[in-house]
């Protein structure tokens, strides 16, 4: 009891530019912005899909401020954090399975993670917006 009332006197660092995550930490940060992202973006996705579905005049509109290089990169954006969030919370189900939670594993999937999102956005990417 004597010991709880003892403090322990831990150094603090709320320095956060100088904080080093680990990857899966940083994998885990990536995958609330990139959730976070989308639901932010989600009236612009609707409006595109609306658009593009509605008639074949609007599906030009639609295709024509895709075809601005701007949102091209913007798109472009998006399939990563889709793609990002998909392979993350593929990762996050296997996790809560208690598939790959020691160290080495964790590590190789967050790894994984990035490699896969990042291909399959550079495919995705070079089959709808190019």
């Amino acid at each position: 009891m004597a010991d709880m009332a003892i403090k322990k006197k831990r150094p603090k660092n709320l320095d956060l530019p100088t904080i080093r995550l680990p990857l899966p930490g940083i994998l885990s940060i990536l995958h609330r912005i990139s959730g976070f992202s989308l639901f932010l973006l989600l009236p612009f996705l609707l409006w595109l899909l609306q658009g593009s579905l509605q008639s074949p005049e609007t599906f030009a509109v639609v295709k024509g401020v895709l075809a601005h290089p701007l949102l091209k990169i913007v798109a472009l954006g998006l399939i990563w954090f889709y793609m990002h969030h998909f392979c993350a919370g593929i990762r996050y189900l296997l996790l809560d399975l208690h598939k790959g939670i020691d160290l080495e594993s964790a590590r190789l999937s967050s790894k994984v993670v990035f490699a896969v999102s990042i291909a399959l956005t550079l495919i995705l990417g070079a089959k709808l917006l190019w």
